[in-house]
């Protein structure tokens, strides 16, 4: 699902949809999410809801991500223990993380990737998805 671009009312509409009560800061953070297509952290997010003035606290926008992840609004990639991005597109699609600047970005659609050969499954379960996030760092000149 791609997500981008949205008024104040269609952010308020997708946050009714699935079943967010749309505060005035859920608000905020979803219009900062759903701006364009991006990867942030929480820590981003944060400092553009606070770039004029205190909006939220951190907790709230830690809580207010969870939320967003957990109703499916957001996908929330892991690219190492200390490091969240939260992704505006839910569509299937793989990233690359650059771990010497800390980006994150998309595997470009076009790539053609195939995930062949999964392994099986443990009984009595399905799989959910498949994330692969590459991670690369500066070539050394």
């Amino acid at each position: 699902m791609m997500t981008t671009g949205l008024t104040r009312t269609d952010v308020r509409g997708l946050l009714l949809e699935h079943g967010i009560t749309p505060t005035k800061q859920r608000l905020e953070i979803a219009q900062i999410l759903f701006a364009r297509p991006q990867h942030l952290s929480a820590e981003q997010v944060l400092s553009r809801l606070n770039e004029e003035r205190p909006k939220a606290s951190k907790a709230t926008i830690y809580n207010t991500l969870g939320l967003f992840a957990q109703k499916g609004l957001v996908r929330e990639l892991i690219v190492d223990p200390t490091k969240i991005f939260y992704d505006s597109n839910t569509s299937d699609h793989h990233h690359f993380y650059n771990v010497d600047t800390g980006k994150l970005f998309d595997v470009p659609a076009d790539s053609n990737m195939v995930v062949d050969n999964l392994p099986n499954l443990p009984d009595g379960t399905v799989a959910e998805s498949v994330d692969i996030i590459f991670r690369i760092k500066n070539k050394s000149n």
